[in-house]
């Protein structure tokens, strides 16, 4: 009732429309945090296909090994969204007409690098795991160029 009470009050006030280039326009846009993520996914694929399963009959380990085998999934699903959500961000919010108009096949990047994100969810692929970062490393030299500025492309691992 309280929330009706206020929503009524709060359509009857005069509020200027305003509009911004995305949900908060505060300026800020950096491809790393996409990296760090694929990163993740990187390093997650790598321990999963490094894991080695236990003797049968050995409950324990088989509880050990699944327990951490889920772990490394639920983590390298949750990063590869993760990225993929980054990028969806950089490409929907920040890149505008005139960077494609450098960039002619900007999108058609975007679209492999999100493409890629959500095969490394689907799969346990140390190609793919592999492409999304070389993705990524493309779409940081584009995005810095577009700001005329040379930041090195590095890894954390």
């Amino acid at each position: 009732m309280l929330f009706k009470a206020i929503s009524k009050f709060a359509h009857q006030l005069d509020a200027p429309e305003v509009s911004a280039h995305c949900d908060g326009p505060c300026g800020v846009y950096d491809p790393a945090s996409a990296r760090i993520a694929a990163e993740a996914v990187l390093s997650m694929t790598k321990k999963i296909l490094a894991l080695q399963p236990p003797s049968a009959g050995d409950s324990a380990a088989w509880a050990s090994y699944l327990n951490t085998l889920s772990r490394y999934v639920a983590i390298k699903e949750e990063q590869a969204h993760l990225a993929k959500s980054e990028l969806l961000v950089l490409w929907t919010d920040y890149f505008k007409p005139v960077h494609l108009e450098q960039y002619p096949d900007l999108h058609t990047t975007f679209w492999n690098a999100a493409k890629l994100c959500s095969a490394c969810k689907v799969e346990v692929s140390l190609e793919h795991a592999n492409e999304l970062m070389e993705a990524i490393e493309n779409i940081h030299n584009i995005f810095w160029a577009t700001k005329n500025r040379d930041v090195t492309y590095y890894t954390a691992s």
